[in-house]
């Protein structure tokens, strides 16, 4: 007998994760800024995704803070991918907006964000992130993301 449980014909909804996951994670190939940085997605479901990122002096601005530009380039990683789950293989998503408040100072070990989408619609997906450094909220982000088409 398979591994693979099909209910009335149909895959279990584990496989439908499974693929999920191996399609995002082959997107990220091409996230070159996110590997940079050295961030990583953690979690990566349908409309939901979280990344988490281990702070160094590099992610540091002055003050010994997570730089707004990182926590903001988080919220905006994992709102954008959250997009990027609900969307066919061959389409893109781009941020078409992003508004973040910074609530906390990031002093900690790790960095964690959330992503999940709001609604989504054809052409824009609604979005939300929160940032944690350890465990306190530091930032809360809505994004707007631009579904792209491919070329026909």
């Amino acid at each position: 007998m398979s591994s693979i449980q099909q209910t009335n014909g149909l895959p279990a909804a584990s496989d439908a994760a499974n693929d999920l996951e191996a399609r995002i994670r082959r997107k990220l190939t091409r996230q070159r800024f996110m590997h940079l940085i050295g961030a990583d997605l953690t979690t990566i479901t349908a409309g939901r995704v979280e990344a988490e990122l281990a702070m160094a002096e590099q992610h540091q601005q002055q003050r010994g803070f997570a730089h707004g530009g990182l926590i903001a380039t988080m919220a905006d990683l994992v709102a954008g991918f959250a997009a990027v789950t609900l969307v066919p293989d061959d389409f893109g998503v781009v941020t078409s907006d992003l508004k973040i408040s910074y609530l906390n100072p990031g002093v900690g070990q790790k960095l964690k964000a959330i992503g999940w989408v709001l609604k989504a619609g054809r052409r824009l997906h609604f979005c939300e992130a929160e940032v944690w450094c350890d465990d306190l909220l530091i930032a809360k982000a809505s994004a707007t993301m631009a579904v792209i088409e491919p070329a026909p």
